[in-house]
Order: C-alpha cells, then structure tokens, then sequence
C-alpha cells in the first residue's frame, strides 16, 4: 500500500509569494552597494565590420567618469557565454567580452562606469566609434551559399550537423501511399521577462571578484569568469538574488563580465541594467528556424517514414545552438513510434543577435511544423486528427520501461478530448458563417527531464537543524518564479513530518551553496526533487536514530508524529528541539546531512492542447476562446505552481503563434524593439484554461513525478495554429500568423 502523502500534492504558494506582492522582495536591480557605480554600454550600429578605432577621449572627460572599457585593454579570451563546465568541450568558444569584430546591430563594443546613470549616458554618447564595414547576412539560406561572408575565421556558419535515425528511409517511403512535403518558418521571439537582464561586480581589495546577477546557472557564470580573468575560484564568487523570470534567456553570462571588467578596473562596485529596449536586442532569443518536413503516411493514417531537417538561426555568436539543435533530433524519437525516420539539426551563424536557450529547447520549432502537417494529413486522409496520433505514439512497453519508462501521450489525449468535447466542436464547425470563423485545433509536444544522459546531470544539496527543530536548507537551485525550490522545501517536510514554514532556504551562492548544474532543461523536480527525496529520508534516519538514544527504545518502535516529534510505541515523545539538544550535549556534533543526487535515466513528459478560436477575417483579430491542456506528469508535487506554469507556458505559446516576432530591417537592425510593436499576449487576451494532469506515476521520479516546464510551451503554438487553418480552411506554413496574413 502506498504512503500516505500530507505535503506533496497540496497547494502551497511559492515561498517569497507574500514579499513579491507586497513588494518588499529584493531583486539584483534593487541592491545598492556603497561606493556602487553606474555602467551603460555603447552598442555596434553596424551589423559586421572591423572595429579600426574607439575615440574615448571625450568621454573620458566627462565629470563623474571613472572607467571605460573596450576591446583595447579589455582580455581577448575566447569563452562561450553558456559552458557549463571548469573545462567544458561540449560548447565552442566563439565570444569575447569585446571583439574587435562586431557581428550583429546591438554587438558589444564598449562600456562606462559612472558616479550615476545619466553619467554614464552621457558618456556613450561621446564615444566614437571608426567601422570597416564587411558584408552581412540575415538569414540562414543566405548564411550557407557559396561565397557567403563567415562570421568567424575558424567556426563555419553552418556550425555542425547533428543527426538520429532509424530504420531504412528509401524504404519506408517507398512502401507509403502517400508522401507529404512542406517547408515551415518560425520567428526569432524574445523571452520577455519581467525582470531585465541586470548585474552587480564588485572587485575587493584582497582580490575577490563578487557578482550579484539575475541569472540562473551561477556556477557557469562563475566558470565564465574564473576562464576570462585566469582566477581561481576561491576568488570568484556569483551570487543570485530573487529572479524576476528567465525560461532559458539568463542561462548565459552576458553582463557578468563586462561588469567585472569595470570592477576590477575602477576597485568599486559596478552595476548595468538593461532598458527592455537592451533586453530584446542584447540579450539571447530564441532561435528562428526553417523546418523541412517530409512524411509518408498510409491510408489509415499509420506513418512509416518521416525526414526532417531543421536549420537554426543562431545568430552572431554559437552559444547554446549546438545544444538545441542536439536535444532537438530527439523530439520524434521519444514521441512516436515511426518505423523509419531521420532527423538532422544545424545551428546556422548569421549577423543577427544570438540565439540560445528559451523554453523548449528545440522543441517549439519541431513540434510547431511536425504538428501542423500532421493536422493537414489528417484532414487530406479524412480521419481526424486525434485517431491519426493515437496510432502512432509511444505508450507504456514492457521491453522497454527500462529505456524509457512510462510515456503516455495518449492518455493525455484521450482526457482532453473529454474536457474539450472535442467531436462535438469539431461537429460545429460548419455553423461559422459570413466574416467569422470559428475553428479548433489540437497538438501534442513532449520534452525529456535533464540532460541524462548526454553529460553528467547531479545537484547536491545541505539540510541543517537548529536547536529549536526547525531547518536550514542549502541548495544550488535558482527559483525563476516557478517554485522550484518551495518543491524541494515541500518534498523534505513530506519526509520529516513538517510543514514548508520549518524549512528555511538559501539558494544558488557559489560560496555556500552546494554545486548544481543550472536549472534548465526541466530538470527541476525530475533531479533536483530525487535530490530532496534522498535529503530528507537522511535526515529522517539520523533523526530516528538519535531519537531511539533519547527514548531509549529500538529504532524500529519509532514513527514521526507529524508534528516535529518522534513518537515510540509507548506514546513516549521527543521534539524534535530536543533530540538537537541531545546531539549536541551528548555527541557535541551538529546535526547536519548531504546528499547528491546525479540523474539515473532520461525520462520525457508529454501534453496534448486543444484551442478554440474565432475568426474575424474583416479584422484580422483572432481569439482563443477555450483551451484544454492535458499533461503527463506522473505525480503532481505542488498543484498550485503546475497550474502556474502550464497557464504560463500556454501564454508564452500563443504568442509565438500569433503575435511574437523581432523584425529586423534590411541592415540587421531591430525595429520593434518595445512592448507596444513587440505583441505579447496579455491577460485580457488569454482564454478560460482547463488543466488537467495524468498521474499514473514514473519509475525514476520522486514519489513518480517529473518535469512540465518546458513542455507546457511546446504543443501550444501548433494547437492554436492548427484551429486557425482549421477556420480558415487554408494551411499556414510562416508563424506567426497575424492579422495581415489573415486579411489577405
């Protein structure tokens, strides 16, 4: 009979949810440090060319100046904003902290600390900068022509080939009746954030290099700094204060370093912070792709070949891309149960800002074009579209558990056809009449739990009782919003007994807390939550132990009360409180456990949407009335922030179908760099959201959960961009699809 659970599965707001409504918690951006002074930098105005000179002379004039760094002056070691590793060869280093190179309108050319911000300014404003203008390119069929500029002497623009296949593609497609082809484009989009990128470094006089930084992988940020100022890492130190947002956009260390060149320089503190205006155009996006898509299918709808090929956009410099378009190829592989398949990934350097991690890692952009034709096979074979996926998804196989646990994508299905009475709509559809439209649309995405087991993917974590029973927890996870580490604090009080107010963290400190990866790659509760399993049973045991000593009774008569005491079967009882006054009277020894948790098999969560929209096709307008998400989850740990970030991930994915785009004009520079021409879609734009999770269990999850993060984003976009062709009755083959696309 399985454990009653107290904790996990309830509704517990996220920790610091009372100081961010009230607005007293207190972000990068809100610190001040005595002596701190203000950066701004002074951005390439040119897409690619040479940097011949930099005229700081009169800025260095100006009253309150204290600094300026350039690429003269400035160490010229290559690194790669994203590494995860001290010594990291996944990742090619293809940056600078300034390059004598610019690549992209928006490239870093140079930077000044100021007494103030209206200082510093000022000060970029009388900086000169002399340009050798090179020829440019925007997109990646132009980046891989014969005689296109390369961007970089030593790195192709088509920067690597990833590829997975199965089976015989000639074979399976000569044995379909029918074999599709079509070509799809998604946008380059930004992550949007609430918090803008913003960093703090301050260089002491011993030599210690201290950055305050909204950025969720502080132990890359930490390797990044430690390689370009050749320090060791007793003198770095990467702290994350509260995180306003990040879903991928602060993985990389884009400001760390150019405030800890100005700290170093100038002996005080320094602080940048971004305008949104920076943020869209200095900072990571998410890469725009070309999908090539070719599927062969028999009458019944079973699929016996598919061949997809996916260039990326990633911009200026390599970063991540090579991860995405890695992790990309496996996204049919772990979905569907095709025969004979082939998928090849390229990230494709352009001069465009840089692209990298943003929630779904490779998996909107496939999903988006592999979903979509599915809608348009479906409806060419006359069956519907749920019929046609449902035959051809993994489920549960009992030769390969092993391998890939417990998948079901169908179940998800299935129960959002329930919610969403999908026959029944799709039955109506026929009643949309004169210049609106009504249509409906459904997709499925999926996306793995960590990086298990292309590196190495462990967290360890410290848990401290204090002499009044109550807990300290120490651990290397950054809380973006999405209660993460409310997770962890949930899954320790479900094995000791006790509420989350017991526990008491402290978060991602290179100097205090553990190592941890990142929190990326939604491995969130899938790593990190084992992790806390495991912490938690230890100190369980050791507190048991201790308890039989004070009770004087055997370990086996104990059991936790629930109240933070150890009850034996005599009705005896030992607070918690007590039983650390008795370790420290007795043993003289703090009751303190560590534990590590390294990832034990790759594991892959699944959801399936379903979108109702309206069609003006006078207007343009589209509204998404109704949606229902589906989501195999295996256990829900904390209801309240899964709902949270399934309606979260929705919103990112309506945009993406139908309003996100950073346009860019014929010389490389971005022209809806705001929120007002950049359409995100807001609260009044969102439709009634009806979650729904599968808990069926997993085999390697605590308590049989895993991850929903990113893979609440996925099916979104082609779900809605499926209802909209559904209403129009004409295929779309370029996201995302506005008003004007409509009106045509």
């Amino acid at each position: 009979m399985s454990k009653e659970l107290h904790v996990i599965g309830g509704k517990v707001p996220i920790k610091d949810a009372r100081l961010k409504v009230t607005g007293n918690l207190k972000y990068t951006g809100d610190m001040k440090i005595p002596g701190m002074l203000h950066a701004k930098m002074v951005y390439s105005e040119k897409a690619h060319a040479r940097i011949l000179s930099i005229d700081t002379e009169e800025a260095s004039k100006l009253v309150g100046v204290e600094a300026i760094v350039t690429c003269f002056g400035t160490p010229d070691t290559a690194y790669n904003s994203s590494m995860r590793f001290f010594k990291d060869e996944m990742f090619i280093d293809s940056e600078q902290v300034f390059s004598k190179t610019a690549r992209f309108v928006g490239d870093r050319i140079a930077a000044v600390a100021a007494i103030d911000e209206r200082t510093a300014k000022k000060a970029v404003k009388l900086i000169h900068v002399e340009y050798e203008e090179l020829p440019a390119v925007f997109n990646v069929k132009d980046a891989l022509r014969e005689g296109a500029t390369q961007l970089h002497d030593n790195i192709p623009n088509a920067v690597r080939e990833y590829s997975v296949s199965r089976g015989n593609l000639e074979t399976g497609f000569a044995s379909a009746d029918r074999i599709y082809e079509d070509e799809y484009q998604t946008p380059i989009v930004s992550h949007v954030s609430i918090e803008n990128h913003v960093a703090i470094a301050d260089y002491d006089a011993s030599g210690k290099l201290t950055v305050y930084t909204s950025t969720q992988s502080v132990f890359g940020a930490r390797n990044v700094l430690a390689k370009i100022f050749d320090l060791p890492m007793t003198k770095v130190r990467v702290i994350k204060p509260p995180l306003g947002g990040a879903f991928g956009g602060k993985i990389p260390a884009i400001l760390e370093p150019v405030v800890a060149a100005l700290a170093m320089k100038t002996g005080r503190p320094v602080r940048l912070e971004l305008n949104r205006k920076e943020d869209f155009f200095a900072t990571d996006t998410r890469h725009g792709a070309v999908v090539k898509m070719k599927t062969g299918v028999q009458l019944d709808g079973t699929i016996v070949a598919q061949k997809v090929d996916v260039l990326f956009n990633t911009g200026a410099y390599v970063g991540s891309g090579t991860n995405v378009a890695e992790a990309m190829i496996y996204k049919g592989v772990e979905a569907f149960k095709i025969p004979n398949m082939a998928t090849t990934g390229t990230p494709v350097l352009t001069n465009l800002p840089s692209a990298g991690a943003m929630r779904g890692y490779g998996g909107p952009q496939y999903f988006l074009a592999q979903q979509m034709q599915f809608s348009k096979i479906a409806r060419d074979l006359g069956i519907d579209m749920t019929e046609m996926l449902l035959l051809n998804l993994v489920e549960p196989d009992p030769e390969m558990i092993q391998e890939h646990g417990y998948p079901r994508p169908k179940d998800c299905i299935t129960r959002g056809m329930g919610l969403f009475d999908w026959k029944g709509k799709k039955a109506r559809v026929s009643e949309s009449a004169g210049n609106i439209r009504r249509g409906y649309g459904m997709a499925l995405g999926c996306h793995g739990n960590g990086v298990f087991p292309a590196h190495q993917d462990f967290i360890t974590l410290i848990l401290k009782m204090n002499e009044d029973g109550t807990f300290n927890l120490q651990t290397g996870t950054h809380d973006m919003g999405n209660s993460l580490v409310t997770s962890q604090m949930m899954i320790v009080a479900e094995e000791l007994g006790i509420e989350t107010k017991d526990i008491e963290p402290v978060e991602a400190d290179t100097d205090i807390t553990p190592w941890n990866l990142g929190d990326y790659s939604s491995r969130g509760i899938f790593v990190t939550g084992n992790a806390a399993l495991r912490l938690g049973a230890a100190m369980r045991e050791r507190i048991l132990e201790l308890a039989a000593e004070l009770l004087k009774t055997d370990r086996g008569d104990l059991r936790l009360s629930g109240d933070g005491s150890v009850v034996n079967e005599a009705g005896e009882s030992a607070s918690f409180a007590e039983i650390m006054q008795h370790s420290h009277q007795v043993h003289q020894k703090d009751l303190v456990v560590v534990e590590s948790y390294a990832s034990e098999a790759g594991r892959t969560s699944f959801g399936a949407h379903f979108a109702e929209v309206e069609v003006d096709l006078e207007s343009g307008e589209v509204k998404v009335l109704d949606y229902v998400a589906v989501h195999d989850v295996g256990k829900v740990i904390n209801r309240l922030s899964i709902e949270g970030q399934l309606e979260g991930g929705i919103q990112m994915g309506l945009g993406y179908a139908l309003s996100e785009s950073m346009d860019f004009d014929e010389s490389g520079k971005l022209i809806n760099s705001n929120l007002k021409k950049y359409k995100i879609f807001k609260a009044e734009d969102m439709p009634q959201i009806t979650c729904d999770f599968i808990e069926l269990g997993e085999d390697k999850g605590p308590y049989g959960a895993k991850s929903i993060g990113e893979c609440a984003t996925t099916p979104s976009a082609p779900a809605v961009a499926n209802a909209v062709v559904n209403a129009l009755n004409e295929y779309k083959y370029v996201l995302p699809i506005r008003a004007e696309h409509i009106k045509r």
